[in-house]
């Protein structure tokens, strides 16, 4: 379904989903043959390992988020951060409240359809907590949205 909603939602020309892989680096090489120039990071662990080794030379990377690590006693390392310096890759975190201000100038696109985004929606205070477990199993598609009550 979230390999689906990539490729036809949001026009992805290829999409794969890692949980399901067992070759990461070969995945990646042959969705990317000539290499990685920007990459959003949301998983963490194996993936970063091996989107480390695809990236293309002055490549970007966008470190949002780590979810394969968040429950782990001991979370994984990464084994490829030499390739960093090889490829003089520039890799940054990311987070929202550093772009809050652009609100105003987001929005109008939002409206006018030109920025696609999808929302799970968990309808009741009561589902919160179900919502909450779904974020870190992989359940929800999109922001996760507990709706209390309609207006």
């Amino acid at each position: 379904m979230q390999v689906d909603l990539l490729r036809n939602k949001f026009g992805f020309d290829e999409a794969f989903n890692c949980k399901e892989e067992t070759d990461l680096d070969g995945d990646l090489k042959r969705y990317f043959p000539e290499g990685i120039d920007i990459h959003f990071e949301n998983v963490g662990g194996k993936m970063l390992d091996a989107v480390l080794l695809n990236m293309r030379d002055h490549g970007r990377i966008a470190v949002c988020g780590m979810v394969s690590q968040y429950n782990l006693a001991q979370p994984e390392g990464v084994q490829n951060l030499m390739c960093l310096i090889y490829k003089r890759t520039h890799m940054d975190g990311f987070a929202f409240f550093d772009y809050y201000n652009l609100l105003d100038v987001v929005l109008p696109y939002i409206r006018e359809g030109k920025i696609k985004y999808v929302e799970d929606i968990a309808e009741g205070l009561e589902s919160g907590p179900f919502a909450l477990v779904g974020l870190y199993s992989g359940r929800n598609v999109g922001k996760q949205v507990v709706l209390i009550a309609r207006e």
